[in-house]
């Protein structure tokens, strides 16, 4: 875990693309697109079908490893509202075995915005925690600090010569976009206009990596 400050609170930046917040022993994550393969499939586009438990279990690693208390869902945890549905037994177990441990909330997407009863848990639209706002989309008018997810941002850089794309942060002085955290995502690039209107000036994405936090301005 890399230091991270941000509108006054030490946050923890993972390389998985979490977020863990000490002072609350919260971890937050964005966009698992649960059952993304499954909705695929039914479209005619095979996938493997183990998209949702290789993430949970990614959660329940980095829940066990931070000891947190805490875990907020930054929107888009399933691919679609009728996702839950088709959650597979083992990863449902998982899941409701992590609901009842941890102080769990789902801030709903616009892939999930009916989402109702998944397994446990509180829905909402957003919410204000200790002065950050969290929400799943950045709002370029809100004034307030701003932790969101959305657009899944990634960053090509060079590395020994290869072009090599990482998943990323993406922060100014009061917003602070995460990585999409599920394991069939795909990602936006972080220069992309899309990205830059939501943030505004003055941006970087951030690469947590090897104990330092790797930072690359982001041109308006």
């Amino acid at each position: 875990m890399v230091p991270l400050s941000f509108a006054g609170h030490e946050l923890m930046a993972l390389p998985e693309g979490a977020l863990y917040w000490p002072a609350r022993r919260a971890l937050i994550v964005a966009d698992l697109h649960f059952e993304k393969a499954s909705w695929f499939a039914a479209r005619g586009q095979m996938l493997p079908p183990y998209d949702s438990l290789a993430t949970l279990s990614a959660v329940a690693a980095l829940a066990d490893r931070t000891d947190a208390r805490e875990l907020w869902c930054l929107g888009d945890s399933f691919h679609d509202s009728r996702g839950a549905e088709r959650l597979p037994d083992a990863a449902r177990e998982l899941l409701t075995g992590l609901t009842a441990r941890l102080d769990w909330h789902w801030i709903t997407g616009n892939h999930d915005s009916a989402l109702t009863d998944p397994f446990g848990g509180s829905i909402v639209e957003e919410t204000e925690v200790d002065g950050l706002l969290l929400r799943h989309e950045a709002d370029p008018r809100e004034p307030r600090p701003e932790l969101s997810g959305h657009f899944h941002p990634k960053l090509r850089v060079q590395v020994r010569g290869r072009s090599v794309a990482r998943r990323c942060f993406v922060a100014t002085r009061t917003k602070l976009i995460l990585p999409a955290f599920g394991a069939l995502t795909g990602g936006l690039d972080a220069h992309h206009p899309e990205i830059v209107r939501a943030v505004g000036p003055d941006a970087q994405a951030l690469i947590a990596v090897e104990g330092r936090l790797l930072r690359f301005p982001i041109a308006a």
